[in-house]
């Protein structure tokens, strides 16, 4: 199933959802044993990355507004920084509307709501723990970064 931005019909994400190992976010059933928090994402490399990326569940498409961070130059000493960097200065997150089907990309301190680059890029997420994501960016087909995505839990 397929996610489109609500800003003009411009493209702001996509998700895709394999039809195995759907779960409730209320009770988290997917592949990964560990709980996962950002720092720890951080401190992987990309290659552990991809492996949890590919072990946890594309789930239930997720509603309301998630923090994000942008996860670059994974395991290395400056992942934190440029990640504190990205969030100060550019992206902060999404905003999902599961019933309406829209998501949007929070950009910018001022609420910039989309990009210009939006249009070739694609994003897919996988929950890795309750309200918690991991994605994988992609330009075209070749793979960019990750991110994280947290959902606030009650």
């Amino acid at each position: 199933m397929a996610i489109r931005g609500g800003d003009r019909g411009s493209f702001l994400g996509l998700i895709r959802r394999p039809q195995q190992s759907l779960f409730k976010l209320d009770s988290f059933e997917g592949s990964p044993e560990m709980a996962y928090n950002v720092p720890q994402l951080l401190e992987m490399s990309n290659a552990q990355l991809d492996g949890l990326f590919s072990s946890g569940a594309a789930g239930e498409i997720p509603d309301g507004p998630a923090k994000g961070t942008a996860i670059i130059a994974s395991g290395t000493k400056f992942s934190a920084e440029i990640a504190e960097f990205i969030n100060l200065f550019g992206w902060q997150g999404k905003t999902f509307d599961a019933k309406r089907g829209v998501l949007r990309n929070r950009i910018l301190p001022m609420g910039l709501k989309t990009s210009l680059v939006a249009h070739w890029i694609r994003d897919e997420i996988r929950a890795i723990g309750p309200g918690f994501y991991l994605g994988r960016v992609y330009w075209a087909k070749k793979p960019l970064i990750h991110f994280a995505l947290e959902f606030p839990q009650p």
